[in-house]
């Protein structure tokens, strides 16, 4: 099923003679019909389709007599539906398919004739695309590759995230056992800025999600610069990213998670051109890498090659990221970094309120417990931290990540966040003295204050022996008795005033008295 010159050539078509004959006959046809037609028309006709004027006083008689203006299609063979389950049977062999045919014809007669392998070989390149070929001899995947994709228009920084699981075909020693991780990230479609990455050793869950959506959408540090909120996230069909805590996560924030129809990475193009490039630029590069070119019989050229640890894995990825944000310049974003693109982009941010982000990506099994001597029960063990102490009997909500039980977050009916806690049996040295300093100094803040109000009880009153008022214990001071009688005299003296006691005697003649208007108008108007 291979495709040589000629043989593209003979399929391309024709001279410029053949092409142009329907359209010069069709006019010489015209003008024979006005009775203008005339040897110098049928002169330029064949000059210039590089003809002679005898064929085309033929091709000009065919299409009076017979009404044709091309060529006599002559009988050939086609592809027919049999011939392309064949080939589709035999890989795209069409010499096993001509074979075939062959022995069909053979064993019934009345079948029909079987073409040439040669006749075969041509009809298979004329009525099939090279995506068909590919397709019959190697798959779905080879006939993508001859696909036309269309370009979506450009977007402006956090209008679209994509986001993906990918497997690294690097072995990475984890615990004395070698396994393949799993990358998990968000990818800004219009600047191509990794916002979000988390790494997991096994198959990931919806924790790797959440943990990559936290650290995509929080913008301080040690995340950011780059993040915010986006208006919508494409993913492709899975039980990891379409699950219900992700939809709810992201819900809370008004994100749309678009579900893309499976088998279809040509629409979340952006972020499978990340893992292609991960894998090309970083990947290859590392030890132990699965893809690399084998030796006669499949061996690895170094099957003894040291693995990275776990932490050196994920710390040389993250540093990866780095460099594709801050230092690489893809195709498409005119000279400038990814970050920089981010950066230069004026549209505004949506930002996730800190107190929101708390809540982000932690599960509530919506059950009330309560704060207990021994901390909080959940599960069948104790959690229990150091700003518990005081607190037994309180009602409170858990939350926690995904298959992370070694910490959950402690929350009131109200949703205020009061604080994490962590697995008792696993408490550490650090946590336990917090723990017992905690209680301590409660201790001794409650003796503080009982001693205090002891003290302020003695120092008020005077021990009694007889019915009487009580009495201060202890003689103010002369600035403290001043001020005292001072504010006791003035008190009293408020409390005498009474100013419609005694009545106010006749003004002296000498004060100036005022004369009401009214009763001075009265006199002008008399006189």
């Amino acid at each position: 099923m291979a495709e040589d010159g000629s043989d593209a050539r003979q399929r391309v078509g024709r001279t410029p003679a053949e092409a142009g004959r329907t359209a010069a006959v069709q006019r010489l046809i015209d003008l024979d019909g006005r009775d203008e037609l005339t040897s110098a028309h049928v002169r330029l006709v064949a000059q210039a389709l590089g003809r002679s004027e005898r064929t085309v006083w033929r091709w000009l008689s065919a299409a009076r007599e017979e009404g044709r203006y091309g060529r006599v299609s002559a009988a050939r063979f086609t592809v027919t539906p049999e011939v392309r389950t064949l080939l589709a049977l035999w890989g795209g062999n069409a010499s096993r398919v001509h074979a075939e045919l062959a022995e069909r014809a053979r064993l019934d007669p009345a079948s029909g004739p079987v073409p040439s392998l040669a006749t075969l070989h041509r009809a298979i390149r004329r009525d099939l695309t090279a995506g068909e070929r590919a397709g019959l001899r190697q798959g779905e995947a080879a006939r993508r590759v001859h696909d036309v994709f269309a370009t979506r228009p450009p977007v402006h920084r956090n209008a679209v995230w994509e986001g993906d699981h990918k497997r690294v075909p690097v072995e990475v020693d984890v615990e004395g056992e070698l396994v393949c991780p799993w990358v998990t990230w968000f990818i800004d479609c219009a600047t191509r800025v990794v916002v979000g990455v988390a790494v997991t050793p096994h198959t990931p869950s919806r924790d790797a999600v959440l943990a990559s959506l936290r650290c995509a959408i929080d913008r301080r540090e040690p995340y950011g610069p780059a993040g915010g909120l986006p208006g919508a996230i494409r993913v492709d069909r899975g039980k990891e990213f379409l699950c219900r805590t992700v939809t709810v996560a992201m819900g809370g924030f008004a994100v749309a998670v678009v579900d893309l129809p499976p088998y279809t990475p040509h629409l979340k193009g952006t972020v499978e051109a990340l893992n292609d490039a991960a894998e090309e630029m970083h990947f290859v590069l590392l030890p132990r890498y699965l893809h690399r070119q084998k030796l006669t019989g499949g061996k690895s050229a170094d099957p003894d090659a040291p693995a990275l640890t776990f932490e050196a894995f994920v710390a040389g990825l993250l540093d990866w990221v780095n460099w594709w944000n801050s230092q690489h310049r893809p195709a498409g974003l005119d000279g400038r970094t990814p970050l920089g693109a981010w950066m230069a982009d004026a549209t505004p941010l949506a930002e996730a309120p800190p107190e929101q982000l708390a809540h982000f990506s932690l599960e509530s099994d919506g059950r009330e417990r309560t704060i207990t001597s021994h901390g909080i029960r959940w599960h069948r063990r104790d959690y229990i931290a150091d700003w518990m102490v005081g607190r037994t009997g309180t009602r409170v909500f858990i939350r926690h990540l995904p298959h992370h039980d070694d910490v959950i977050e402690v929350f009131t009916a109200d949703g205020t966040h009061l604080g994490s806690v962590y697995l008792a049996e696993a408490a550490t040295a650090e946590q336990v003295r917090a723990l017992r300093a905690a209680r301590t100094a409660s201790a001794r803040r409650l003796r503080a204050d009982l001693k205090a109000a002891e003290k302020l009880r003695r120092e008020r009153f005077k021990a009694q022996t007889v019915a009487g008022p009580a009495e201060r214990s202890r003689a103010p001071a002369r600035g403290e008795a001043a001020g005292e009688l001072e504010g006791g005299a003035r008190r009293d003296r408020h409390q005498l005033a009474r100013p419609g006691l005694i009545p106010h005697g006749p003004a002296p003649e000498h004060w100036v008295q005022l004369v009401d208007p009214k009763q001075q108008d009265g006199r002008s108007d008399e006189d």
